[in-house]
């Protein structure tokens, strides 16, 4: 039996060697923004190392060729403000290792091409469309809508599809009188996570005497689960506070976005009313989703304060009298939002005079009996 020369053993262990050292090289990857986002205001810019545990020395992050931050520590993340219109930038992150080497990586994000504002200059209008049998339709372009405000047609200069990223703010009713039905939610919140794509970011708040930030949008899918996990029922509900906040969270980010909230119980501790609420969502492109509980089916009033909020939003609300329906609800709300298209236009009428305008939109000859929920109107208010 012949027998391998030592140096050529040598040669090829240290070729091996080589190998898996190739194939564990230290990388860099910016996992925030993601390539193809549609991003404004302030942003969380942040990188991932593989292998983890890398001894870096530096991490510099630049915008459109400015510097943003340099980094010598964890967490390996920067603010930075990327202005009101969504427009596109390009992103770059540069590592030093303590041997020396640099690590680079660079996203491009997308320009949506219109103001995010809900002025009288450019009205956003979140559309959803079904067919004859209730079912969702994607797929649909520009050229198929049609959008009348107060029945003048108007011309549609911005256009984001159904499969477009979405920002999500998830608001949750944590008062004492949502004990027995918390088990339950837990698990539907998590569901609904479970839908979220990668491209996606959303929010749990929690609210009972006061509203809170459970998990913030920049949280892992995991550490989101992780927080749901730490909902707890106790204390008072107040709704309309959640609701202001959930629209503060959301009203800083363009493309499509959505508001779900859930309570069983009429609000008793807001500092807000429910006329502030109102007026909110008169000014606001945000659609909201309600899922009601307990006195908010019931009573007639709160009905009529919760079926509003939602059909002016172009949302929906929800009544359940089953805890175990909520997982089904929140399934058909995440497929609701997946499908929403947004447009966008400039109004004829350009004047701020404080006046409601009425919005309608339709699909093209109104095809195969094609059915539109969207934002019902706004209040062209003075800047």
């Amino acid at each position: 039996m012949s027998r391998v020369p030592l140096a050529l053993a040598l040669a090829s262990l240290a070729a091996m060697a080589a190998a898996s050292q190739s194939e564990r090289a230290p990388a860099l990857a910016i996992v925030d923004p993601a390539v193809g986002r549609y991003i404004s205001g302030l942003q969380t810019l942040r990188v991932r190392f593989d292998p983890e545990g890398l001894a870096i020395v530096r991490l510099t992050f630049a915008a459109d060729g400015d510097p943003v931050c340099t980094r010598q520590a964890p967490p390996w993340e920067c603010e930075w403000d990327a202005g009101q219109d969504v427009v596109a930038h390009n992103i770059r992150a540069v590592a030093v290792l303590a041997d020396g080497a640099r690590l680079v990586d660079s996203v491009r994000t997308e320009a949506a091409g219109f103001a995010p504002t809900v002025t009288v200059d450019v009205v956003q209008v979140p559309a959803t469309v079904t067919d004859g049998g209730g079912r969702l339709v994607k797929g649909l372009a520009p050229k198929d809508f049609r959008i009348y405000e107060n029945e003048k047609p108007q011309e549609i200069s911005h256009f984001i599809g159904a499969d477009a990223e979405r920002e999500l703010v998830v608001a949750v009713d944590m008062s004492g009188s949502m004990g027995p039905a918390m088990t339950t939610c837990r698990e539907a919140v998590q569901r609904f996570f479970g839908t979220i794509r990668p491209v996606d970011h959303v929010t749990l708040l929690a609210f009972n005497d006061a509203v809170f930030t459970v998990a913030r949008r920049e949280a892992l899918p995991e550490a989101r689960l992780r927080a749901v996990d730490r909902l707890h029922a106790w204390g008072s509900t107040a709704f309309h506070d959640a609701i202001l906040k959930g629209l503060d969270l959301l009203e800083g980010h363009r493309g499509r976005r959505a508001l779900v909230l859930f309570s069983d119980g009429e609000d008793m501790v807001s500092h807000t009313t429910a006329a502030d609420v109102q007026a909110r969502i008169e000014v606001s492109a945000t659609p909201v989703y309600v899922i009601a509980q307990g006195k908010g089916m019931r009573e007639q009033r709160l009905k009529q304060v919760l079926d509003r909020i939602a059909d002016v939003s172009g949302g929906r609300t929800f009544y359940t009298d089953r805890i175990e329906q909520l997982a089904g609800v929140f399934n058909e709300i995440g497929e609701d939002i997946a499908s929403q298209y947004l447009l966008a236009y400039s109004p004829a009428d350009s004047e701020r005079d404080g006046s409601w305008r009425s919005i309608r939109v339709e699909v093209e000859g109104q095809k195969k009996s094609y059915a539109v929920r969207a934002r019902q109107g706004y209040r062209a208010l003075a800047r």
